[in-house]
């Protein structure tokens, strides 16, 4: 190389984004818990309902329709596991003599989601080998492993409904390989449903509201 000549960067999969349609897979971890509003007038002794973030894991096939130089359409199949946890605690005194005792109850939530997000992605320019992009859009979560309709004579467990309806809002960056594009992702996720099923157990009536909200962090290869 000539002293003071600029190395140039060799330019992988050039044509890539002449591509109308491609696919590829995806790995992610997940973040979940809920936002809660609780509902006081049903149980003078609950004191107070918190929600605990879980982890959980995401595998999904990503099909992305090229729209033009800053839009795509991206459609990502993705099944999910997930666990949630909503901590009660209840306020008792067993006599009018003596201090409140606090007792603390702890409800773990198991789900596996199929997940069917419809997103909008807007990318920056290429430079070399690499660009930023926003991404946005709604997503169905269908929950298959919803307790909504056991028969719980106990009153032990906290229901919630199946389906799932939720927007969407993250960024990531897109690295291009000679045989393949990476992605890293962070997104938001925020429900717009309320899970709060029909139940007479104290865990579901002393909640009013109950909606999805979480993070995921994943990794394409297309």
């Amino acid at each position: 190389m000539v002293y003071g000549q600029r190395y140039k960067v060799p330019m992988n999969l050039p044509n890539y984004d002449k591509q109308k349609l491609h696919f590829g897979f995806l790995i992610g971890l997940n973040i979940l818990d809920f936002k809660i509003m609780q509902n006081t007038q049903q149980e003078e002794q609950l004191f107070v309902i918190k929600s605990q973030d879980q982890k959980g894991f995401n595998l999904g096939i990503v099909s992305n329709y090229h729209l033009g130089r800053r839009f795509d359409l991206r459609a990502i199949s993705t099944l999910s596991l997930a666990e949630r946890r909503i901590q009660y605690v209840f306020r008792q005194q067993e006599d009018v003599l003596e201090d409140y005792q606090f007792v603390e109850v702890n409800k773990k939530i198991e789900s596996t989601f199929i997940e069917l997000p419809i997103l909008i992605k807007y990318k920056s320019d290429r430079y070399n080998n690499g660009r930023a992009y926003l991404i946005t859009g709604l997503k169905y979560a269908l929950d298959l492993a919803s307790q909504k309709n056991i028969d719980d004579e106990n009153q032990q467990i906290v229901k919630i409904k199946n389906h799932d309806f939720s927007y969407e809002l993250g960024l990531g960056f897109d690295f291009y390989f000679p045989y393949f594009k990476f992605s890293p992702e962070l997104k938001a996720h925020f429900g717009v449903s309320n899970l709060k099923a029909d139940d007479d157990s104290v865990f579901s009536q002393s909640i009013k509201s109950l909606k999805t909200r979480g993070i995921t962090i994943s990794f394409s290869f297309e």
